[in-house]
């Protein structure tokens, strides 16, 4: 695979002022669910977050980083899907029992050539490109809006079809695209990447029925970057991984033309079923394929595998793709009559003999997370944001879900709020599946506010042990990560 006809063919899809007075002009008078997906205007001021309630628990030192989709509309036009917004990235810090909130825009080509426009023109995941899109490679449509990772004392901003954006981890200034190495610049870096309990990183690059697989140390230098044949070219958001391999879902959501926006020029393929490509970490060529029912799916937890080869892994599965293809248009919209969510959180079991099989639970479920030092290792407990209520059609509490005893213990923050992924933080000296906090947001639309909360991730049941109220009502985000300081 050349980086040139990767390139060419991804092509197509391609010290500020802070001023928070100017902040959310669009929203300011907004009490309801669509202050999700508000405009902000500008960077947010390093500002302190006013305790609500509880204490913060000792020994929790830190910083938590969310990265979504901030600014949608322009005078001269706007984005039409959710997943095209300029990406904002928050910084929470946690030190001494307080907390405070800065926040700023990843400055990418894409914000720039908008910004001069007045308008958003270039492609994106859902949006079609404007008269005078300026696209010459995929970072040129790169919205660095979807996760972020640390990697030798920086801060990566990522999207799915690009580089990652290298960012300060302390002032949140751009440093622009990093290159894992110099002729696969702009190669594309999935936004989740797995990482091992040493800090080792794998993540994927995909175009078609191609792949790149990633191999990253700890402190993010490149070790391997190893081309690859998929079986398919279907749309991969996410992939999950075993202590011994790296496991890639492919749904028969199929890429089958050539056009801008991206979702365009895939088709729902049913009747093709699901595969699930296995691959030995030691040796890429060495692979295994399963087949299941057809789903479609963005996101799944960490997976497993037992002494007898037996790999299972937590999926939030929809029965199609259509919440991708229309349900994030209407959310940009404030449409909630259009929007149909329906993920139900499954287990998938890879059996040694070659059969795979999907057991549903029922559970609206979505943004997995496990605890970190137990990726790719045998473990009992997932947390998911869930249980979308009648009211808007967004998360509105977490839930731990008990693989092992089959049990889910839920915290709902009431109808007025937005909830969204949680990170499990280790509790210092603990070691534990679970011994430790989960540190996460909440859009409060009642109180036109964002939230960070601190639970104890073994009872979520009984609410946060502490809450933190930001005078700012931030749009939902997608994912994030929590980076501790002793």
């Amino acid at each position: 695979m050349h980086r040139r006809s990767f390139l060419t063919a991804a092509a197509g899809f391609g010290a500020l002022a802070f001023t928070p007075e100017v902040v959310l002009a669009a929203a300011a008078n907004s009490g309801d669910w669509t202050l999700g997906v508000a405009d902000v205007e500008a960077d947010i001021a390093p500002q302190a977050l006013r305790l609500v309630h509880g204490r913060a628990p000792a020994g929790l030192s830190g910083v938590l980083y969310r990265n979504g989709p901030a600014k949608f509309r322009r005078p001269g036009g706007s984005a039409t899907h959710w997943f095209d917004g300029d990406g904002l990235i928050r910084r929470f810090q946690i030190a001494d029992g307080k907390a405070s909130l800065a926040a700023r825009f990843a400055d990418t080509p894409k914000r720039r050539i908008e910004t001069a426009a007045g308008a958003m023109i270039q492609p994106g995941f859902g949006t079609p490109a404007g008269a005078a899109a300026s696209v010459s490679g995929p970072d040129d449509v790169n919205a660095a809006n979807t996760s972020v990772m640390a990697a030798g004392g920086q801060l990566w901003a990522l999207w799915e079809s690009g580089s990652p954006m290298a960012m300060d981890p302390d002032t949140l200034a751009s440093r622009g695209f990093h290159t894992l190495r110099p002729d696969l610049k702009g190669m594309p870096f999935l936004a989740h990447p797995r990482v091992e309990p040493d800090g080792r990183v794998w993540n994927l690059g995909v175009f078609r029925a191609k792949a790149i697989v990633w191999r990253l140390a700890a402190d993010g230098a490149l070790e391997a970057a190893t081309p690859i044949d998929l079986p398919r070219a279907s749309y991969v958001h996410d992939f999950t991984a075993t202590e011994r391999h790296l496991v890639l879902v492919l749904q028969p959501w199929v890429h089958e033309k050539m056009v801008a926006p991206l979702a365009a020029g895939f088709a729902w393929r049913p009747e093709r079923g699901t595969q699930i490509l296995v691959l030995d970490k030691a040796d890429l060529s060495k692979r295994r394929i399963y087949e299941l029912e057809a789903l479609s799916f963005f996101h799944m937890g960490d997976a497993w595998e037992t002494a007898d080869g037996t790999i299972s892994l937590d999926i939030c599965a929809s029965p199609t793709p259509d919440f991708a293809i229309r349900g994030a248009e209407a959310i940009l919209k404030g449409d909630a009559a259009r929007i149909d969510v329906g993920v139900d959180l499954a287990l998938i079991t890879l059996s040694p003999d070659g059969r795979a099989r999907l057991e549903r639970t029922g559970l609206l479920a979505e943004f997995p997370r496990a605890d970190p030092r137990f990726a790719g290792r045998p473990r009992a407990f997932s947390v998911y944001a869930g249980g979308t209520p009648s009211t808007h059609p967004l998360a509105q509490g977490l839930t731990v879900r008990d693989w092992r005893r089959d049990r889910n213990e839920t915290y709902d923050f009431g109808r007025g709020q937005i909830a969204e992924e949680m990170i499990l933080v280790p509790r210092p000296g603990g070691s534990a599946e679970f011994d430790g906090w989960l540190v996460g947001t909440s859009l409060n639309f009642a109180a036109k506010a964002t939230e960070l909360h601190v639970f104890d991730a073994r009872r979520v049941a009984a609410g946060p042990i502490c809450t933190w109220r930001a005078d700012v009502a931030l749009p939902a985000t997608f994912h994030g990560a929590f980076v501790s300081r002793v």
